[in-house]
């Protein structure tokens, strides 16, 4: 068993961020992270470009340098390699967390690889690992997916996009311009002016002059091996032929995580975790939570830009406490 004064939970950005505020003050750490070395961006779309500029994503002093002044997905992951590299953080990649146990003003953290102990934890595990289900039948189908990569395998194929937010209008544009006849079914009445300034208007032209098909104030009530139906907001029943159905319907918190650890879920619309907005402590003292997993439901909140704060906010707390 290892002891350390912080178990930072999540190597995303922020948990990165959480380990250099540790660093910088002193204090013994450790990175679990289930996955790879910021496991979400590597998940997102093979050509993302980031909303946000670099010098927003930057974090621990390292400049961020990109072609652009919007990073991309390749240039993310290039530059928290070398954030790690830079600080020699201490990371454990691919170790899953098992259970959480309290004791004697302590915890016990147990992985697929080791025990550690720490008074200290900071949940930082964001928001992408589980998908916002739709619950209709034929979800389960191996034609639906929630994740996109890149759009070659949807060449020549019928597809839905569901949703109007920004993955969904990229989704929709790229494997349309790679060959693919797309089909959007919208829950709202018009894609969300949240979507990047420059691809709305693209977006909204290729639907005007017919390129790509668009059912507003609709969604998707079954999917068939060759088929999906779709419901609009009167009561339409419609069914078209259809290859794939890509549900970019949004992504949840782990939930069960924050309950496992004691974590009081507000009874909000967002379902949000209970913390002190000064320290970022839950209501389980010595458990803090950074970055996009604060919003609960709301996953738009909180991004890397402006929940980068959080590690000081948090690390700043413990010191606070050490010291008395």
């Amino acid at each position: 068993m290892k002891d350390f004064d912080v178990v930072i939970l999540g190597g995303g950005p922020i948990g990165l961020a959480c380990a250099i505020a540790c660093i910088q003050k002193n204090l013994s750490y450790t990175i679990i992270e289930k996955g790879a070395l910021v496991n979400s961006i590597y998940n997102y779309p093979l050509n993302m470009t980031f909303f946000s500029t670099s010098e927003k994503l930057e974090i621990g002093d390292v400049p961020f340098i990109s072609h652009n002044p919007k990073p991309t997905r390749s240039e993310a992951l290039e530059y928290y390699r070398r954030v790690a590299l830079h600080w020699k953080l201490k990371i454990r990649l691919y170790e899953k967390v098992k259970s959480v146990v309290e004791a004697g003003g302590s915890y016990s953290v147990s992985t697929s690889k080791g025990i550690y102990q720490s008074k200290n934890i900071i949940v930082a595990t964001g928001f992408y690992d589980i998908p916002n289900l739709m619950n209709v039948a034929g979800e389960e189908l191996p034609k639906v997916h929630h994740y996109y990569k890149e759009p070659h395998i949807y060449f020549g194929q019928k597809i839905i996009v569901i949703g109007a937010a920004n993955s969904a209008v990229d989704v929709a544009m790229e494997t349309w311009r790679k060959g693919a006849e797309v089909t959007m079914v919208i829950r709202d009445e018009s894609i969300r002016d949240s979507v990047k300034y420059w691809i709305k208007p693209d977006i909204e032209n290729r639907i005007a002059e017919g390129s790509i098909k668009a059912f507003y104030n609709a969604s998707i009530k079954n999917i068939s091996d060759h088929t999906a139906t779709i419901q609009t907001v009167d009561g339409q029943e419609i069914t078209i032929e259809n290859d794939f159905v890509l549900a970019m319907t949004g992504y949840l918190p782990d939930f069960n995580l924050l309950k496992s650890l004691g974590i009081t879920i507000n009874t909000d619309e967002y379902s949000t975790p209970s913390y002190d907005i000064n320290t970022m402590e839950t209501n389980k003292k010595g458990i803090y939570l950074a970055g996009v997993i604060c919003g609960g439901l709301k996953t738009n909140k909180w991004f890397i830009e402006n929940s980068r704060v959080h590690a000081s906010m948090i690390v700043d707390a413990i010191v606070e406490k050490f010291s008395h």
